[in-house]
């Protein structure tokens, strides 16, 4: 019996893990090694992220692989996109990165369109407005003079941070770079002019490398402190979106995908980037994929809703106060299916939601100021936040078919989204076509499988998704109840104040 193993470490924002994963005559393997929180710290009226503490997990895992004397071919390392380190010209980590979520960047866009119009901007990169976007991030902390970014000798996107701090060598990788609005596809570079508007070079950035492109091997340190040998460092597709749709198991182009998390993000897979007035009008993201693909999207706010109510709710056996819920998020998702649809709807993407105080109180608060029906308890706001996921699939799916080259037949569904059963067949109803899911561990897939490219133990994409297809369980949604559905739509679209395509 032939096998390879690959160590992948797969960081979304809330939590992290370490996986084993294993080709094993022809067919794919995992085992979660170690799995462990990615808390924010909020201090000095700021958000940040623990690079060192992210970085320790990785050594963590890398030593129970070592305890158990599994020879590894390569590591790999995924992340959330737009975030990034400042580094020294002593080679140390000037301070924690912050956080995307962090509000610094209220109003970043429009002060940076004062130095480049964001129809430019739009046309130079093809990515989607968001104010955390490292762009703006980056042009925040210039503004207000960042004692980091002041002396950083190197600017590392986080998972680019993390091979750094294990090999010691700086890269820029391509679909993490591709998140932060500073990449021109057409190139496959920075866009000097929209840097250098800042005071920015971009020498300051790590040299670029591609998915499946060896980066380097552990340090001497880092051998000494896990009790590995010299293990490559590989480069997969580092934004976590990016490994994610590589490990879509799609037989032909026809399809869009649905990577369901923290975000939902909502695309196509791409020979080139779609940037045009109405891609513009609609807000729409061309990001860097593997093979030279482009994944045209768009970011929804996703599974954050329900994660932050969970947060606030009791977890209890019996809810019986509005302040108690499930602890078996399952539980949550099958009581909410239960309940009344299209009761009350919100806008997910409302900027509202991205970080309040109390998300309970956010939601009743739109309701509330659109004049419907205000959901009480936990069942009424989860179905409250499934409708409305549902409904915006649809509303962006809709996008999607008026831009896309070719057309779309089935909408394949990835990540841990996949196991919360209603929202999946509301979303086949809502649009009105087939839902394919699986796989739900997709980032870390994707992972494993662009090592097992370097490695050339796999082929090009397409053989990585037969290989994939073989060796996951696959689950199909048909849609039901569509002229229901038709008429939620519209009054979605008429309490959102939104637009179909």
């Amino acid at each position: 019996m032939k096998c390879t193993n690959f160590f992948a470490v797969d960081l979304g924002a809330t939590s992290g893990r370490t996986i084993l994963g294993s080709i094993v005559d022809g067919k794919l393997q995992q085992r979660e090694i170690t799995r462990f929180p990615n808390n924010i710290i909020q201090t000095g009226g700021h958000f940040f992220w623990d690079i060192y503490a992210l970085y320790n997990e990785i050594i963590k895992g890398l030593k129970v692989v070592a305890e158990e004397k599994i020879e590894i071919t390569s590591i790999g390392i995924d992340t959330w996109g737009c975030d990034f380190v400042c580094i020294g010209k002593d080679g140390g980590v000037l301070r924690n990165p912050y956080c995307y979520r962090d509000p610094h960047t209220d109003n970043a866009m429009e002060e940076y369109f004062k130095i480049i119009p964001k129809e430019t901007v739009y046309q130079k990169t093809g990515i989607q407005f968001m104010q955390f976007n490292s762009l703006f991030q980056l042009s925040t902390m210039v503004k207000n003079n960042d004692s980091a970014l002041c002396v950083a000798d190197k600017i590392l996107f986080i998972p680019d941070a993390l091979m750094y701090m294990l090999t010691g060598e700086a890269v820029c990788e391509y679909t993490v770079l591709s998140t932060g609005q500073m990449l021109n596809p057409r190139t496959g570079t920075i866009d000097k002019e929209l840097i250098e508007a800042i005071g920015l070079k971009e020498s300051q950035f790590g040299r670029y490398v591609n998915p499946s492109e060896r980066v380097g091997t552990i340090t001497e340190e880092v051998q000494k402190i896990t009790g590995l040998g010299p293990v490559p460092v590989v480069a997969v597709a580092g934004h976590d979106t990016g490994a994610a749709v590589a490990s879509v198991p799609a037989k032909d182009e026809k399809f869009a995908y649905l990577s369901c998390g923290t975000w939902s993000l909502l695309g196509i897979e791409t020979k080139d980037a779609i940037i045009s007035d109405k891609s513009f009008e609609y807000n729409f993201t061309n990001e860097g994929g593997v093979e030279g693909t482009t994944r045209f999207l768009k970011n929804i706010c996703g599974m954050w809703l329900l994660e932050r109510c969970r947060k606030e709710w009791k977890a209890v056996d019996n809810p019986q106060a509005e302040n108690e819920a499930p602890a078996n998020v399952n539980v949550i998702n099958s009581d909410a299916a239960q309940e009344e649809g299209f009761r009350s709807f919100i806008n997910p993407d409302d900027p509202r939601f991205a970080n309040p105080a109390s998300m309970i109180e956010a939601i009743q608060g739109y309701c509330r100021e659109t004049g419907q029906p205000v959901p009480q308890g936990y069942r009424q706001i989860a179905r409250c936040i499934f409708d409305s996921l549902a409904m915006r699939y649809r509303q962006v799916l809709g996008y999607l078919k008026d831009l896309a080259p070719f057309s779309i037949e089935r909408l394949h569904v990835i990540g841990g989204g996949t196991y919360n059963k209603p929202l999946m067949q509301m979303t086949a109803n809502s649009i009105g076509m087939p839902v394919i899911t699986g796989p739900v561990e997709g980032t870390a897939i994707g992972n494993i499988m662009l090592q097992a490219k370097a490695a050339g133990v796999v082929g090009d994409l397409f053989d990585m998704r037969r290989i994939i297809a073989d060796s996951i369980e696959i689950a199909e949604y048909q849609p039901k109840d569509s002229q229901d559905w038709d008429a939620a739509y519209q009054k979605y679209l008429n309490v959102t104040n939104l637009t179909a395509n």
